[in-house]
């Protein structure tokens, strides 16, 4: 009997957050190691699967595919490659840290920490959903059902007055981008209708014998800008970044930590399997307006990053600026620049998700506040704090030997060999990473200790165990990057010759009048 792994990993913390919800509103406690098990039986359900899967078999493992709404061609259908195995495994394990992060922080009166703890649960839920789904109108089910739990934990458990309205231009903005995807998903069905088949399901739509290959030029053009636009707010790019810098300020730092460390990868993961690989030929005459505004958000994303006064909005400026990263390894369509990119967005997740829990651990320590101001001198009351925010800072801004440089050096790399001014003009953003990161630790760790934060104490057990990981998988992954790569080249390489693209030959040997160097030799 075949073990259902991927409906397992999405059923369990569904039906743990209808369990959560079920429990008295008094009995918080319950609520959370109810919470912290059912995240922790996924993260094993999701181990399994990783062992399990095989590098060198078929792209889609683990698949599954149930008639949904048989009439419109509609099915449940999931299974997973190399890149969406990694991003289901990033978000198995920060959900259970976020948990154990955000243990203390939530209201224990009435039901704000039993409610948003059930939120985490239906959110896992659909994070892994929306990773595993093979079908394109699942997909966009789940890609629109994963605003309902963030409204709320932004809106509802947020920070500050302001987080009612950064949750409704969070929902706006989603919204917008769902509408234009919503087009394109209709378009998908009838086009491959007109193929003699209606169908939504990928496997049946991608490839040169695929329901889309007939599609015309022009209409192609369209359907993957109905895609891309919702991709690019949900990752998010410029100019349609500028919910996320107001939803990570107003949110809890457990929920930033999910929204840029997991759901905004959402975006990109759709870049390379829905817009490349059903449209290649738009992807393909799209890459220039694509790179110009991937540029544009690496140094915006830093230099609006140096300008922040709340340790949040800064964390969140950062995304912008890596995500450009990432956007650019895609649209290179080279095997490297798109490895670096899958890579980047794994690494991205442990680093700022790191980042966000050390930030979480500093506001509870100092009455809630995330101003910069309000800190200074750290190091010396708290070192093991200021040691993991120096790690985590530093991973962020790519150091040699931590997990986002390999990230960046493939991207760069693959991004020169084809694009080499672009890549020239992107190495801007690194330079600015170094300012804007050193420049946080300096203004809140180093200096004369600020008289209020006298006595605060260092990090705790339980914060301890939420971090550790993080720190521990940045630096591995920074040393011993080949497991992850094993898994996601293989995902590439079909990547690669679905768009029709491969990678240009090594120039070597040829002299500038263009004939053979050494040839009379």
């Amino acid at each position: 009997m075949t073990i259902p792994w991927l409906t397992l990993a999405i059923a369990l913390p569904a039906l743990g957050s209808l369990i959560v919800a079920l429990i008295p509103r008094e009995r918080v406690g319950l609520a959370k190691r109810v919470t912290l098990a059912c995240t922790l039986v996924v993260l094993a359900v999701v181990g399994a699967m990783a062992l399990n899967f095989d590098p060198a078999g078929a792209r889609l493992q683990f698949t599954e595919v149930h008639p949904w709404i048989a009439r419109f061609g509609v099915h449940y259908a999931v299974g997973v490659d190399g890149i969406a195995l990694t991003l289901i495994a990033l978000s198995a394990l920060l959900v259970p840290l976020v948990v154990l992060a955000a243990w203390k922080e939530q209201d224990e009166a009435a039901d704000r920490g039993k409610g948003y703890f059930a939120l985490i649960l239906l959110l896992e839920a659909m994070m892994i959903g929306v990773f595993a789904a093979t079908d394109v109108f699942l997909f966009y089910v789940l890609f629109e059902a994963m605003l309902i739990p963030v409204y709320f934990m932004i809106g509802r458990y947020g920070r500050g007055e302001e987080r009612r309205r950064a949750a409704v231009k969070f929902l706006l903005y989603s919204l917008l981008g769902g509408l234009l995807m919503l087009v394109s998903v209709i378009g998908v069905y009838v086009y491959s209708a007109q193929a003699g088949n209606g169908t939504f399901l990928w496997s049946d739509l991608v490839g040169s014998e695929g329901l889309l290959a007939g599609v015309d030029t022009t209409a192609a053009r369209w359907l993957f800008l109905g895609f891309f636009a919702a991709f690019a707010i949900k990752a998010p790019m410029w100019p349609v970044h500028t919910w996320l810098p107001t939803a990570a300020g107003s949110s809890r730092p457990g929920t930033a930590v999910l929204l840029v460390g997991v759901l905004d990868k959402v975006g990109t993961y759709g870049m390379l399997r829905y817009c490349l690989e059903l449209f290649p030929e738009a992807a393909r005459w799209f890459v220039w307006p694509v790179v110009a505004l991937s540029l544009v958000s690496i140094v915006y994303g830093a230099i609006a990053a140096i300008g922040q006064s709340d340790m949040l909005r800064l964390i969140a400026y950062t995304s912008v600026s890596h995500f450009g990263f990432i956007t650019l390894g895609i649209f290179a369509m080279t095997s490297q620049g798109q490895s670096g990119a899958a890579l980047y967005m794994v690494n991205h997740g442990f680093s700022t998700g790191a980042l966000f829990l050390i930030v979480g651990f500093l506001i509870a320590r100092n009455n809630g506040s995330a101003l910069i101001a309000d800190y200074g001198g750290l190091q010396k009351t708290a070192p093991v704090l200021a040691g993991t925010f120096l790690v985590a800072g530093l991973s962020s801004l790519a150091l040699p030997g931590l997990s986002p440089f390999v990230s960046e050096f493939l991207v760069f790399v693959g991004t020169f060999t084809v694009l080499p001014v672009p890549a020239v003009i992107a190495t801007v953003g690194v330079v600015l990473a170094a300012l804007y990161i050193l420049w946080l630790y300096q203004r809140t760790m180093t200096g004369p200790v600020k008289e209020k934060l006298a006595g605060v104490r260092d990090l705790s057990g339980r914060e301890l165990w939420a971090v550790s990981p993080l720190i521990a998988v940045i630096i591995l992954f920074g040393v011993f990057p080949q497991p992850l790569l094993d898994v996601i080249n293989p995902a590439v390489e079909q990547t690669m010759q679905q768009v029709d693209v491969s990678d240009p030959a090594p120039a070597v040997g040829v002299d500038q009048a263009g004939g053979q160097e050494g040839a009379d030799e």
